[in-house]
């Protein structure tokens, strides 16, 4: 039999006029290489006046099939939010009203089927286990984005705040240059009150040099708030700020310019505003910042309060270059801790603590006349 001339559809009506003229339809059911089943259905079809041609097995309706409305809506937020991946898109179109949404897997596949997802971004976007406070303002977390220039021909310098807990940005101060931490925490304290900690890295303007220490610091203790610093060379420490920025510039930095520091500080507002009250976010169960945090119950005050130190302890001060003087002994501590009276408390041996208010900031070897650290944490 001449296979290899004929189409699928032209043996199958050949098979059909042979049946009316066939004794044994098995027999023509293996000359022709089919089943009976497959023999009696291309006969019943025949008698229907059906076509012999393959036809398509895709069902009319599929039970749980995505429609194109909501597809098409995933697909323009994001469009719109080229960073947001499913999870976060489902999240944000659920706040908007929007119902019968797709699983995260099945909206991950209409990106991938519209092209707006690569293996590289999948692998770096791997899940990792991170610290997280437990209550919103136990740590705040600040920094300054690496700067990045303007159109006018100046650079921008953006100082950055954000809680722990709840990822909440509290505030961005974009800035022509890095001075004036002080005067912007002001801003944040005043507005949600004061946190128990501030982490920073050990730039100049957060951490002293050689060890010393700097005004924030001092100002910080004033407040009762410890400040710590992360590990030199450490950055993955402020992990929590450093994903921040990298969310800053994946979102709004490198798909904008800025014409002067105005343009650039309403654009960086707008977009504050976005990642607080619009964007979820995977580490707080998908929901917003902006619904998670709740401002500190302690309120900032300008005038510093007195300290009242226990008495069971010597006090000395802090003389105007810095250096603390007492039993022939000679220790430099800082010129930013000029005038202060600190509290020596002796631990054992030839050791002692030297505190300021409620911290210990250095440890002295009272026989070698070493100071062995000058770390800072809370006493109780």
């Amino acid at each position: 039999m001449p296979w290899k001339d004929k189409t699928v559809e032209e043996l199958r009506k050949e098979f059909v006029e042979a049946v009316k003229t066939s004794k044994n339809f098995s027999s023509l059911c293996r000359e022709f290489g089919i089943t009976r089943k497959t023999g009696y259905k291309w006969v019943e079809r025949y008698k229907q006046h059906q076509s012999l041609s393959d036809r398509n097995h895709v069902p009319l309706h599929i039970p749980g099939k995505t429609s194109p409305e909501i597809e098409n809506a995933i697909l323009s937020v994001r469009a719109e939010n080229p960073e947001w991946g499913a999870k976060t898109i489902l999240r944000v179109l659920e706040n908007n009203g929007y119902t019968d949404l797709p699983c995260i897997r099945t909206a991950n596949n209409i990106l991938q089927r519209n092209g707006c997802i690569s293996e590289a971004e999948s692998e770096k976007r791997r899940a990792y286990l991170r610290f997280q406070s437990k209550y919103c303002n136990e740590l705040w977390q600040i920094d300054f984005k690496g700067d990045f220039p303007l159109l006018d021909g100046n650079r921008c310098f953006a100082f950055d705040a954000i809680d722990d807990c709840s990822r909440y940005c509290l505030g961005i101060f974009p800035k022509h240059n890095t001075k004036g931490v002080i005067e912007n925490m002001e801003v944040l304290f005043k507005e949600y009150g004061l946190p128990k900690a501030i982490l920073s890295d050990n730039g100049g303007q957060f951490a002293g040099l050689r060890g010393g220490y700097t005004r924030f610091e001092r100002w910080l203790m004033d407040l009762d708030i410890l400040p710590i610093h992360g590990r030199p060379l450490h950055p993955q420490t402020q992990g929590k700020i450093e994903r921040f920025h990298r969310t800053m510039k994946n979102e709004l930095l490198k798909r904008n310019e800025f014409m002067d520091l105005a343009d650039a500080d309403k654009h960086l507002q707008e977009w504050r505003i976005k990642y607080n009250e619009v964007r979820p976010h995977e580490a707080i169960d998908m929901r917003c910042p902006a619904d998670v945090y709740i401002p500190s119950d302690r309120n900032y005050s300008a005038t510093v309060k007195a300290y009242e130190y226990s008495g069971m302890h010597r006090i000395l001060k802090v003389n105007f270059k810095g250096y603390l003087l007492f039993d022939r002994k000679e220790f430099y501590l800082s010129e930013t801790m000029t005038g202060a009276d600190l509290e020596l408390q002796h631990i054992g041996g030839t050791l002692a603590w030297l505190c300021y208010r409620n911290y210990k900031i250095a440890e002295i070897d009272l026989a070698t006349e070493q100071l062995l650290n000058r770390r800072i944490s809370r006493l109780k």
